[in-house]
C-alpha cells in the first residue's frame, strides 16, 4: 500500500502541478513528465544517481544506480537501465548493466561514441563492506577501494557487454577516493579532437607525508578528467585538479563541448572555503589540461552542495544549460540556468517545481526539446526518478 500510495501522489503531483502544465515546461506534441523510476519498486529499496544520454537511433536511456538495502551509498547496489523509444513518454522494463552481487557498482557516466554510435559506459566500484569515509583515510586493500570499469553496447542500449577495469590505466597509486561523473559524458564533435571522448571525474589524494588529517578531509578532494581516443578501448587521464588547499574542492564534475570547441567544465564545490557551491573551468586542449585553475561560478551561488549537470544545446547562438536544485541551503526545486557566454555567466531560466530534488541530467531530444532526468519527490529527495521534457525555445 505505501508503494501505491507513493506512486498515487506523485502521479497526482504531476497532472496538477502548476509548473507541470505551464507552458515553458511542456514540450509540444507528445507527454511533458514520466517516471521511470519509483523507490521501493522493481526489487531496490531506492533508485538514486541518475545519467541519462539519446542514442543515434533516438532512443532515450535512463540509468541509475538500484540501492537495494537502503538509500545509502554503499553496500548492495547495481547499475540500472530503462529504455525509451519515444522521447522519454514511456519506459521499457528495468534491466541490469552491472550487477553488484553485494557489492556497490555506481556512479553511471554513459556517452555515445560520434564515429560508431555504441553507447560507452564508465561506472566506479567498491566493496559493499567499506564506506567512502574508511576508503579516504586508506584503510582498506585495493581490492576493496574504488575501481573503474567500462562497458559498450552496439544494439542501441538493449544489452552491454560485462565490464572491463580500467583502474591502472586512469587512477594515480596516490589517490584513495574516485568517482566518474555521474551524469553523461562529453563526445567532441568539432575541433582537432573530433571523436575523444571525455568523461569528467574525481578522486581523493592521500595526505602528504608528516601532515595531521586523516584524508577524510574535503581538502583532499580533486577533479580530473579521463580521455580516450580509441571509442573507449583504452583511457588515460587527462587534467588533474590538485590544489587540495580547501579553498575550493572540486568534486562531482559535468562538461559540454561549447561551439567554439572548448570543453566548459562544472563542478560540485565539496565545502570549500570559497563563497559559493559550484566551480567552473573551461580547457582549450580537449582536456588535457584546464585554462585556468577551478574557481567559484558565482552566478550559480543559489545551487546547494550538490552534482549538477551542463548541456550545449545545438545551432547558431543556441545556450549553454546547467541544472540542479535552487535553494542554497536545501536540496529543493530544481531549476534550469542558461549561459549565452560559454559559461562565463548564467541566469536562472525556469523552475521545475518547489518540491525536494537532488541530482539530475540533462539530455537532447532533437533540436526542439530538452530533456531533464531528476530525482525528487512528494515528501523525500528520493522517492522518484522523473523524466521532464521542457521546449528548447524556453531557453
Amino acid at each position: 500500500m505505501r508503494l501505491l500510495s507513493l506512486t498515487l501522489a506523485v502521479t497526482s503531483v504531476l497532472l496538477t502541478s502548476p509548473t507541470a502544465g505551464a507552458a515553458t515546461a511542456s514540450a509540444g506534441p507528445g507527454c511533458t513528465s514520466s517516471v521511470p523510476y519509483v523507490s521501493g519498486e522493481g526489487g531496490y529499496d531506492t533508485y538514486r544517481i541518475p545519467a541519462t544520454v539519446t542514442t543515434y537511433r533516438g532512443t532515450v536511456l535512463a540509468f541509475a544506480e538500484g540501492r537495494r538495502g537502503g538509500a545509502g551509498d554503499t553496500g548492495d547496489i547495481d547499475v540500472v537501465l530503462r529504455r525509451s523509444p519515444d522521447g522519454g513518454c514511456t519506459w521499457g522494463p528495468l534491466t541490469v548493466v552491472a550487477a553488484g552481487d553485494g557489492d556497490t557498482r555506481g556512479n553511471p557516466a554513459p556517452v555515445v561514441d560520434p564515429r560508431t554510435g555504441a553507447v560507452v559506459l564508465l561506472t566506479s566500484y567498491n566493496s559493499g563492506k567499506v564506506t567512502e569515509a574508511q576508503i579516504m583515510r586508506g584503510e582498506v586493500t585495493p581490492a576493496q577501494s574504488r575501481r573503474v570499469f567500462v562497458q559498450r553496447s552496439r544494439d542501441d542500449g538493449r544489452h552491454f557487454t560485462a565490464p572491463r577495469e580500467i583502474t591502472p590505466q586512469v587512477k594515480h597509486p596516490s589517490w584513495r577516493w574516485y568517482a566518474t561523473g555521474p551524469g553523461h559524458a562529453t563526445a567532441l564533435t568539432r575541433g582537432p579532437y573530433a571523436g575523444r571522448l571525455v568523461v569528467p571525474a574525481n578522486h581523493s589524494a592521500a595526505p602528504p607525508a608528516g601532515s595531521p588529517d586523516t584524508g577524510q578531509e574535503p581538502r583532499h578532494y580533486g577533479a580530473h578528467a579521463l580521455l580516450s581516443d580509441d571509442g573507449g578501448r583504452t583511457w588515460r587521464p587527462g587534467f588533474v585538479d590538485d590544489s587540495y588547499d580547501g579553498t575550493d574542492n572540486a568534486n562531482e564534475s559535468t562538461a559540454a563541448q561549447l561551439p567554439d570547441g572548448r570543453v566548459y567544465f562544472n563542478a560540485r564545490d565539496q565545502h570549500g572555503t570559497s563563497t559559493g557551491n559550484r566551480l567552473d573551468s573551461h580547457s582549450g586542449d580537449g582536456g588535457e589540461s584546464l585554462d585556468r585553475p577551478y574557481t567559484v561560478q558565482p552566478t550559480l551561488n543559489d545551487v546547494p552542495v550538490v552534482q549538477g549537470s551542463v548541456l550545449q544545446l545545438p545551432g547558431r547562438g543556441a545556450p549553454l544549460l546547467f541544472s540542479g536544485p535552487s535553494v542554497p541551503t536545501a536540496r529543493r526545486a530544481m531549476a534550469v540556468w542558461r549561459s549565452t557566454d560559454g559559461g562565463a555567466t548564467f541566469t536562472k531560466a525556469l523552475t521545475l517545481s518547489e518540491q525536494p530534488a537532488a541530482y539530475s541530467d540533462l539530455v537532447p531530444l532533437g533540436r526542439k526539446t530538452v530533456g531533464i532526468l531528476y530525482e525528487t519527490g512528494v515528501r523525500g529527495t528520493y522517492e522518484t526518478i522523473e523524466f521532464r521534457r521542457l521546449a528548447a525555445d524556453a531557453f
